[in-house]
């Protein structure tokens, strides 16, 4: 049995593809998940499973649709081993998300993408925008004082969004600690 991090892309956002946690994790046990977690309403899951990724990745896309009210056109589930997690904190740029007051800082996870596919997308604005290329993962940090001036929200008009999920640097940490007690609390 294997952990893995489950990222939504395009749940409750501005409104739109409601769905409730609690109604969630009920699905994803219906579909023989073990000790299914969520955190925040905005897509973010931790399973059990002896399932490969690819395999979990398809049943999710294919069930949410089935038992939700959906745009599917918005939804894609992007399926991260522990370890792949795991490398996105460890491999992330020097001082990264280690000073919130001072920026707000982002992990942009790519779905079916690599980042030499993503990278052409972003137009940091200088002294505002600072972004790294990561293995599955893009890190984006803006300044907070300067954050309207930013040109992160561009990016939307790509059709390459379609294939980006994004988390608060808070979140992603999150999750991990997460991840951290779901192993411990697993046999």
């Amino acid at each position: 049995m294997n952990t893995y991090v489950i990222l939504i892309r395009g749940i409750n956002v501005g409104g739109k593809n409601k769905v409730r946690m609690a109604d969630l994790r009920q699905c994803l046990e219906a579909l023989g998940f073990s000790h299914v977690s969520t955190y925040i309403a905005s897509g973010n899951v931790i399973l059990v499973s002896d399932k490969q990724p690819d395999a979990i990745k398809a049943q999710i896309e294919e069930v949410l649709p089935e038992n939700f009210k959906l745009d599917d056109e918005r939804i894609k589930v992007l399926v991260l081993s522990r370890k792949q997690f795991e490398a996105v904190i460890e491999n992330k740029p020097e001082g990264f998300g280690e000073q919130p007051e001072k920026y707000h800082s982002d992990a942009i996870f790519l779905i079916d993408i690599d980042t030499n596919q993503a990278m052409p997308v972003f137009s940091p604005r200088e002294g505002v925008d600072t972004i790294w290329a990561g293995d599955g993962v893009i890190y984006s940090q803006r300044l907070s004082a300067q954050r309207t001036k930013s040109r992160l929200s561009k990016i939307a008009a790509s059709p390459v969004y379609k294939s980006m999920t994004i988390r608060s640097w808070n979140t992603t940490t999150k999750l991990l600690e997460l991840l951290s007690k779901i192993d411990a609390d697993s046999p």
